[in-house]
């Protein structure tokens, strides 16, 4: 197969869609369910939509610099009114559909939104119940909402009207400089800051990491993360610039089931919904019997000492070999049997996880990034030798990483942001004079050529012994016990690290049958001391490998999980620590109360 590379400088993000037409053109370039059957875009009828919708922002009388919000799951819809918006110079202010009403108000006011975009009812309400007397004009929706103009409304004035000459004219006057889209992220002040991202930012980005994997036009990919997330929309931008199709799945919940049906060479997600998966997959082979689950214990565990470049020997690779005809080329079924890399990223991924994958012939490409650098500023490669687990790859070859002496990563590039939207305080604060971004988090270079993430710079905190504790160290050793689901270690100003754990229940309640211990519910099983002695086991198993200062000594079980609905994660599915602190203060209080039972 030949590839087909681009040059994109000077490149607009448009101009990747139209570029699609030098592609082997495809009847599903864009592809989602509808009354439960793919509705599938071709190339073709993917251009003319967006420009039927761009001739209706010109009839709108939409100009350039206008906002644009979009609050939707991930659809093709959202890729046309994202396009359109690029087209016209207008721009996409996107929005988590999990918005707080109070951010979207705050953000609504900042950005002086004209028109919304949403994808049903429900968040219809939302926008609209927050939008009184705000700069917001109409808002339409891509459902169908009685007295609600939706996308079709707009598509139907669009190709009644064709605006071509004029909207050429305003795609010739955009500059691969201007500023593409705001992306709200959440503010150490309590209200979000904008980050501004130029079509240079994501292009440049596109362009470093085409070398991820040897994309192929006839490669599909799966998409479920959500795409207001810089994470994956830069990847949605990187697969049409390599002329790939997309599915988007119909909710995280029917991952599974969509794999098997699309089949993708490749898909992007967070370390969470690896972990999901692998607890998924050896909590059906728990249930096996006899040989059955003799053999998948036994490949599971050859797994989990998996090194690369066979440096366990011969005989090990032999029996990896024997693992994957048996036990593990079912896991690769269950991805769809296509998958050529899954990249990760978001935040941590346990070393355990990448080895265990790696062996099963599933390459978890770990990367790094943030939104204010579009967001890759490392990953690592499809190529054996630009692999290494355990950290977050290589910086991307138009990224120039330094480590701070604090050790905080500082980058520079052309994926930088334009800076904080209305808020040169906070981008002075972010980019020092020499125009280092200065990232927040703790690294260091293996081998001079891999980046290896420690900790986040703010997630550090010190002991009242004056001890320095990096938490997501710790928390990932402590995931690795079937028994632990989430973990957020504590203890910043006390005497020594403590934990708060929420078990694994589904597994527990297996081991709980073994045991001939009662599980009525989550609340009554913590409370039971042979479950919190059997983790606190667990725990002492993970405190093995740390310093004596890092050892954790005490723990709390929690009933239930963290979730993004509780306001205890983020979208991307990582800890939000104040709010967790916040919402178990009295277990905070249990862990570190004195003789006379104060704190």
């Amino acid at each position: 197969m030949t590839r087909i590379v681009y040059n994109l400088n000077d490149f607009r993000l448009f101009d990747l869609l139209h570029k699609l037409k030098e592609m082997p053109l495809k009847d599903d370039a864009l592809a989602a369910k509808e009354n439960g059957v793919w509705r599938k875009y071709s190339t073709q009828e993917y251009i003319d939509t967006v420009n039927a919708l761009s001739y209706a922002f010109l009839d709108l009388g939409i100009q350039a610099g206008d906002k644009i919000g979009l609050v939707s799951n991930n659809r093709p819809e959202w890729n046309f009114v994202d396009y359109a918006c690029l087209q016209t110079g207008s721009i996409n202010t996107p929005l988590y559909p999990t918005i707080s009403d109070h951010d979207l108000k705050y953000i609504i006011a900042d950005a002086d939104i004209k028109y919304f975009f949403v994808s049903n009812k429900a968040i219809y309400d939302k926008v609209k119940g927050c939008s009184e007397g705000s700069s917001i004009r109409e808002i339409f929706s891509f459902e169908s909402i009685p007295g609600v103009r939706s996308l079709k409304d707009l598509m139907a004035i669009g190709k009644a009207s064709p605006q071509e000459q004029k909207l050429e004219a305003i795609k010739s006057s955009i500059k691969d400089t201007d500023l593409a889209t705001i992306i709200y992220t959440s503010g150490t002040t309590g209200n979000p800051k904008g980050v501004m991202l130029s079509h240079r930012n994501f292009v440049s980005n596109v362009q470093a990491t085409q070398g991820l994997c040897p994309f192929q036009p006839e490669w599909r990919a799966l998409s479920f993360l959500p795409l207001n997330h810089v994470y994956e929309r830069m990847l949605s931008y990187l697969y049409i610039s390599r002329g790939m199709s997309v599915y988007y799945a119909e909710s995280l919940d029917t991952i599974a089931q969509n794999l098997k049906e699309v089949k993708p060479q490749m898909f992007v997600t967070v370390p969470r919904l690896l972990e999901k998966v692998y607890e998924k997959i050896v909590n059906t082979g728990s249930q096996l019997t006899g040989i059955k689950k003799a053999l998948f214990y036994w490949a599971l565990n050859l797994g989990l000492r998996y090194e690369q470049h066979g440096a366990n020997g011969w005989w090990y690779e032999f029996q990896l070999k024997i693992a994957n005809k048996l036990i593990f080329n079912k896991w690769r079924e269950a991805l769809g049997n296509n998958i050529v890399g899954i990249v990760s990223g978001g935040s941590a991924l346990q070393p355990r996880l990448a080895r265990v994958f790696h062996a099963a012939r599933i390459k978890i490409l770990e990367g790094y990034g943030l939104t204010e650098t579009s967001p890759v500023i490392a990953v690592n490669n499809i190529d054996d030798h630009k692999i290494m687990i355990g950290t977050v790859g290589p910086v991307i070859d138009n990224i120039q990483v330094k480590i701070a002496e604090d050790g905080e990563i500082c980058m520079k590039g052309p994926s930088l942001m334009l800076g904080y939207y209305k808020r040169p305080d906070l981008t002075s604060e972010a980019i020092d004079q020499d125009g280092w971004f200065h990232t927040g988090d703790i690294g260091i270079m293996v081998d001079n050529t891999f980046l290896k993430i420690t900790d986040r710079k703010k997630e550090i905190f010190k002991t009242s012994g004056g001890k320095y504790i990096t938490p997501q160290v710790i928390e990932n050793k402590l995931k690795e016990s079937r028994f632990i689901e989430q973990v957020m270690v504590i203890g910043e100003n006390e005497k020594f690290p403590a934990a708060f754990i929420v078990p694994s229940f589904e597994f527990l309640k297996g081991w709980c049958s073994r045991h001939n211990i009662p599980f009525t519910s989550n609340a009554e099983v913590i409370k039971n001391k042979q479950v919190f002695d059997r983790i606190m086991r667990e725990v002492d198993i993970a405190n093995e490998g740390l310093a004596q200062y890092e050892k954790i000594k005490k723990i709390e079980l929690l009933a239930k999980d963290w979730s993004v609905d509780s306001g205890e994660m983020t979208p991307k599915l990582s800890l939000k620590r104040k709010t967790i602190m916040t919402n178990n203060q009295e277990a905070y209080n249990h862990i570190y109360k004195d003789d006379n039972g104060l704190k």
